[in-house]
């Protein structure tokens, strides 16, 4: 059984929200988070604190999280963020281009993720926890919730419904053209769908595995905080949940030629000509030399017995990647890059086309029940194989620990 729990949210005045919400810290990189930080009320000054520092500055540094704990402060004041005087949960809303997708904003147990209630389907890297670890310590105060996901139920779906019936009390439209808005859940509905979510056995992370792992390792840094055994996250029902594909693109084709690394991926696969999308889960598309190409991965033989045999990205890593290009580990390997299905295929021809890249594969997005089913076998799914879009933004709730 999955427990929710109500909290007193910190959270801008509505007149500033569309200001202060910040895309998640690690979708931007150093000089993008000072682009788009021009408004001084951006929560990127607090989540991205280098931006204001000299250029060069080690994004790491002590330095920085003393920035972000002294931005974080001022910014409570001048935003100004406003608390909660009673415990609440919260219902966000995102829609873009026709999809619209509603979760429960809350805090989640960390003993539940800890026993795997919550299951995960990634490995963390060590150096991105310790960098949010010491940014929840420094700020005391967790400010980018977790994408969670959970197989639908009817009673949930029902009291969501009703509430945002109600006037939000934050709606705005991002310069991406998301729309996010966010209704506060209070007394009798905000017990009724803590109830209603003792019928939810199982979470799942979604996005955000790093923002857990660094709330549960912050936790032991903070053993007199009943609040730090809980982390900040937002729940959508998996038929909500939209999934975009992660694509990959090759920098050189292993020392081969156009027309013979075609004949080898041809000798081990069922190829034809194609459209830039694959039609299908066992399709990819393959774009080189100025023409797609559909391969069907099935055509490469029976997978293997474990869940994560069958996924498209792992039959591609270890029928092609691996075999004809020579790239074993996708995680160190300089030679390989990855596009979020939000960029479209264009993006893959304009990186061939101006010569960043020899090849590129475009791939059918991965399910949400091919999700759970991995996390539920306790396996890892590989690396960058989900792009979940539209993202939940920072700064819009945040839970003081």
């Amino acid at each position: 059984m999955a427990t929710v729990r109500a909290f007193r949210a910190l959270r801008p005045d509505p007149a500033v929200a569309a200001r202060v919400a910040a895309v998640p810290y690690d979708v931007v990189d150093t000089n993008e988070a000072r682009d788009l930080a021009a408004d001084p009320l951006s929560f990127l000054h607090v989540s991205r604190a280098e931006i204001d520092l000299p250029q060069g500055t080690d994004p790491h540094a002590d330095v920085v999280y003393r920035e972000a704990a002294k931005r974080y402060r001022l910014l409570k004041e001048t935003a100004p963020f406003l608390q909660e005087d009673m415990p609440a949960l919260y219902l966000y809303r995102l829609e873009a281009a026709g999809h619209s997708q509603t979760g429960l904003g809350a805090v989640y147990s960390l003993d539940e993720y800890d026993t795997d209630i919550i299951k995960k389907h990634e490995r963390t890297r060590r150096d991105k926890e310790d960098d949010r670890t010491r940014h929840i310590f420094e700020l005391r105060a967790q400010t980018g919730p977790v994408f969670l996901t959970y197989r639908p139920d009817q009673l949930v779906n029902d009291l969501s419904r009703r509430v945002k019936t109600h006037e939000p009390i934050v709606d705005f439209v991002a310069i991406d053209r998301v729309r996010h808005s966010i209704w506060l859940v209070r007394s009798d509905d905000a017990r009724a769908i803590e109830q209603a979510f003792t019928c939810v056995k199982t979470l799942y992370i979604a996005d955000g595995h790093h923002r857990a792992a660094s709330a549960a390792r912050a936790r032991q840094r903070l053993p007199g905080s009943r609040d730090a055994g809980f982390f900040l996250g937002v729940a959508f029902p998996s038929d909500e949940v939209r999934i975009l594909p992660y694509n990959r693109v090759v920098r050189d084709l292993g020392g081969k030629q156009p027309p013979d690394f075609l004949a080898e991926v041809a000798r081990h696969f069922a190829v034809k000509g194609g459209s830039a999308t694959p039609e299908r889960k066992g399709e990819a598309s393959m774009y080189v030399e100025g023409a797609w190409h559909r391969i069907d991965l099935g055509s490469a033989g029976t997978p293997g017995p474990a869940v994560v045999d069958s996924l498209d990205c792992n039959i591609l890593q270890e029928k092609l990647l691996t075999p004809i290009l020579g790239i074993q580990d996708v995680r160190i390997d300089p030679r390989i890059d990855f596009v979020g299905g939000a960029r479209g295929t264009a993006a893959l021809e304009r990186m061939v086309d101006g010569g960043r890249a020899a090849v590129a594969f475009s791939m059918y997005p991965v399910s949400g029940a091919d999700l759970m089913d991995v996390s539920d076998a306790g396996a890892i799914m590989p690396p960058k194989s989900t792009w979940f879009e539209p993202k939940l933004r920072d700064g819009l709730l945040i839970h003081e620990i």
